[in-house]
């Protein structure tokens, strides 16, 4: 949600373009489903002239052919037979006897089981509630999207209102408290009748509350609620009207807290604090995605920032320049010490707060737990973490899991016999058995000057917390070189990546193939949430992309989430570890001395090493039901055109 406003259609409310009369009674539409689905919309775009029966017909034809649910609206859409304009028009003088989650389902806006699943949770509420805030609540549509189909369907103007642009002796009319619900707004006065936006028409509370104050006569438009309450929301801070949120310590004590305990409950991995325009947004991270938490006033940004500063040990006078700092916090709600690092960062708005939750000692996960395929697992144990030297390479972006990968194999490598010693900003594992620094260059401890001593200390495994220049490259090659294991991190997209990174670091090629003996890629993805999984079919969009045909899935077992109490209704729960291992065959090698280029490294370590790329293991992982297709397209790199799942599977093992 965001915290500006724009004007969808300026011209509505011209006087040159005036709004159609809609002041008699709102048209009889429910909005709640109780059937399938039909053809109510193409047979009535037909009736309309907007199109052919040949070309429903055709369209029907199509749709038989597809394996996906596709809606008829849909595909006449894709086949440009359908344009937006022409069907809002056609719904707008003919609205259709559909209820909301037909019309939706007709539109192709969502998917029949989306309805089924939000018909559920209404069932499962206990308590009468529309159809429609279920759907946005519970995103299976936008709001806005939400809106202007709720616009066509009743033949209303669709509005974004904007505060600048409003009659603001109009918003004065209206109470704080129906103002508070976010029910409707009045926009301007047109040819003597008020005009106003509402979340929902048919509400007959709403309708009588408006008629009460801006007369019987005013103009009806839709508008999403959110939009509606932050205006609201701008126009109370403007006037200052009732008592603004108090910031004094214990309130301010007291939030930080809660938002604490919050993630800490809820198992996020960040938490944001943002100063917007308008509002401070908080948000948590959580299964790699951020979703909103709650909004404050500004009025609590600076307060809460001194606050998160001083237990963060930060500067609390500095606010030109970004700063870092860690809290130890102590929860008395769960009894359990949270470890945060956190990140102040200057805006046009004010400090921007990010702290991240650090794992805890219990979350340390075996190699064999990681999630690895069973062959590539084998592998890995065999080939990369038995070797008595080398670099060992761990790789991705943020939040990847790297340091995950990385303590699990420090985890393993840990016996009596072993010296392990570790260069890390900060410790983010605490293990019995190693000799762990964490780096503090406010005190002379700086990255450089712990890797100047660390070969001092007899170790036979040194573990750096990341390559980041050419002198922790160099320092790496020559501990290797010695006859020490170096486990390390880089932020590359892949395997074949993390070389080109190294040879552009500065480090020679020869040496770069005589010490790297594994590298591994990974990311995270969210896994389907076991107790609302259920069969999907793949779209021939989604069949496209992977450019794969029906036979290169064959006997794949997909899944998707269709949202419940389990997983807060967004059909992902916890997360699963996609993996690329290259261990680099001499073919690979001559590649890297001879500088070749990085897509003829990656055939040359399919072809000769065995490579299994991201977007293969993340399409094996969703043959078998982990994760979901959509995910595996969306957060997986499309290097090279996947091989088909029997050679996966193969390549693999089955034991996924």
């Amino acid at each position: 949600m965001q915290c500006h406003y724009v004007m969808a259609v300026p011209s509505m409310l011209s006087p040159a373009v005036p709004l159609p009369d809609r002041s008699g009674p709102p048209p009889s539409v429910s909005l709640s489903p109780v059937a399938p689905p039909g053809e109510t919309v193409p047979k009535l775009l037909v009736r309309r002239g907007v199109i052919s029966e040949a070309q429903l017909v055709y369209a029907r034809r199509v749709q038989a052919k597809l394996v996906s649910d596709r809606s008829v609206v849909e595909i006449l859409r894709t086949l440009q037979l359908l344009d937006s304009t022409s069907l809002a028009a056609a719904l707008r003088e003919e609205p259709p006897p559909l209820r909301l989650g037909e019309l939706l389902v007709e539109l192709g806006m969502m998917r029949a089981g989306e309805l089924a699943a939000a018909l559920a949770i209404q069932k499962e509420a206990g308590i009468p509630r529309k159809l429609g805030d279920i759907l946005v609540e519970h995103a299976f549509i936008d709001e806005e999207r939400l809106s202007e189909t709720l616009a066509g369907m009743l033949g209303f103007p669709f509005l974004m209102p904007r505060y600048e642009q409003l009659d603001r002796q109009l918003l004065q009319q209206v109470p704080p408290k129906l103002a508070a619900r976010g029910s409707f707004l009045p926009i301007a006065v047109q040819e003597q009748r008020v005009v106003v936006a509402f979340a929902d028409p048919l509400d007959a509370g709403d309708r009588e509350a408006a008629e009460l104050l801006f007369g019987r006569q005013l103009r009806p438009a839709i508008a999403p609620r959110q939009r509606l309450r932050e205006v609201f929301e701008r126009h109370r801070r403007g006037l200052r009207r009732g008592p603004a949120v108090e910031a004094d310590d214990s309130t301010v004590v007291g939030l930080v807290n809660t938002l604490f305990d919050e993630a800490l409950a809820q198992g996020v991995s960040d938490i944001h604090i943002e100063p917007m325009k308008d509002c401070l947004r908080v948000r948590f991270r959580r299964d790699g995605v951020l979703t909103v938490q709650r909004e404050l006033s500004l009025d609590l940004a600076a307060p809460l920032t001194t606050r998160i500063k001083v237990l963060a040990a930060a500067d609390i006078a500095e606010r030109r320049r970004h700063q870092d700092g860690r809290i130890l916090y102590d929860s008395l709600a769960t009894g359990r010490t949270l470890d945060l690092r956190v990140s102040f960062y200057i805006t046009l708005h004010g400090e921007s707060i990010v702290l991240r939750l650090m794992n805890k000692p219990g979350a340390l996960l075996a190699v064999e737990d990681i999630g690895m395929a069973a062959r590539m697992l084998q592998q890995f144990r065999d080939e990369a973490l038995a070797t008595p030297s080398g670099i060992l390479i761990v790789t991705g972006p943020t939040g990847a899991g790297k340091t995950t990968t990385l303590y699990s194999c420090v985890n393993a490598l840990n016996d009596p016999e072993t010296s392990i010693i570790t260069a890390e900003e900060p410790v983010e594992y605490v293990i019995d058995g190693i000799t762990q620094c964490s780096i503090n260059p406010k005190i002379g401890v700086t990255f450089t000057e712990t890797l100047r001593h660390i070969v001092r200390q007899d170790p036979d495994v040194i573990v750096m917390g990341e390559v980041r220049d050419a002198f922790s490259a160099e320092t790496a090659i020559q501990a290797a070189l010695t006859g020490h294991k170096v486990l390390t991190t880089l932020h590359t997209e892949d395997t074949v990546g993390a070389l080109l990174r190294l040879l552009n670091m500065g480090v020679e090629s020869f040496l770069i193939a005589s010490t790297v003996t594994a590298i591994v890629a990974q990311r995270l993805l969210r896994r389907i949430c076991p107790h609302c999984a259920g069969p999907y079919t793949p779209s021939p969009e989604e069949y496209r992309r992977l450019g794969y045909t029906h036979g290169d899935l064959a006997g794949a077992e997909l899944q998707s989430g269709r949202g419940c109490a389990a997983c807060r209704f967004t059909g992902f729960h916890g997360r699963v570890g996609i993996f690329e291992l290259l261990l680099p065959s001499e073919a690979v090698k001559e590649a890297v001395m001879a500088r070749k280029t990085v897509t003829e490294i990656r055939r040359l370590g399919i072809e000769s090493a065995g490579l299994v790329t991201l977007l293969e293991d993340g399409i094996a992982k969703a043959a078998c039901g982990q994760v979901s297709l959509g995910e595996v397209l969306k957060r997986l790199p499309r290097l090279e055109r996947p091989r088909p799942l029997f050679e996966l599977r193969r390549l693999l093992g089955d034991a996924l």
